[in-house]
C-alpha cells in the first residue's frame, strides 16, 4: 500500500488551502487615445428567386352551340343533331363546342426575381 509522508501531506494541504482561498482581482482604468471618430459600413446584398408554377386546369363535359340564322334539328346533346340555315338569303354563323371532361389546359411558368439592396450605416462617436 502507498503511504504518504508528512511532507507530502503538508504540500497537499497547502495546495487545497490555496485553491479555496478568495482572491482579489484588480482592474486597471483604460483611457482611449482618441477623442472622436466615425465609422462607415456599406453592405451590398444580391438575391435571386426562381419560382416555377405548374398549373393544371380541369373542367367538366361541355356541349354548346351559338349562331345566327341557323336552326338545330334536335337537342345539342344528341350526336345526330344537324344544323340548317334558316334564311338562305341572309348571312349565317355557327359555333359549336364539344369538350370531354378532364384536363383542359396546362400552364408551366418560370418567374425569376432579382433584387439588389445596398445598406450604408454611419456611426459617429466622441467622448
Amino acid at each position: 500500500m502507498f503511504r504518504m509522508s508528512k511532507g507530502n501531506k503538508m504540500k497537499k494541504f497547502i495546495f487545497i488551502i490555496a485553491l479555496l482561498s478568495p482572491t482579489i482581482a484588480y482592474a486597471n482604468t483604460v483611457t482611449p487615445q482618441w477623442s472622436q471618430g466615425s465609422m462607415q459600413s456599406t453592405t451590398n446584398t444580391t438575391q435571386t428567386i426562381t419560382e416555377t408554377r405548374n398549373t393544371k386546369v380541369y373542367g367538366s363535359e361541355l356541349k354548346t352551340w351559338s349562331g345566327t340564322n341557323v336552326t338545330p334539328s334536335g337537342d345539342i346533346t344528341d350526336s345526330a343533331t344537324t344544323f340548317s340555315v334558316t334564311d338562305n338569303t341572309q348571312a349565317w354563323q355557327l359555333e359549336t363546342t364539344n369538350r370531354a371532361a378532364g384536363l383542359i389546359e396546362e400552364i408551366d411558368a418560370v418567374i425569376n426575381i432579382n433584387t439588389t439592396a445596398t445598406t450604408t450605416s454611419l456611426s459617429v462617436f466622441s467622448q
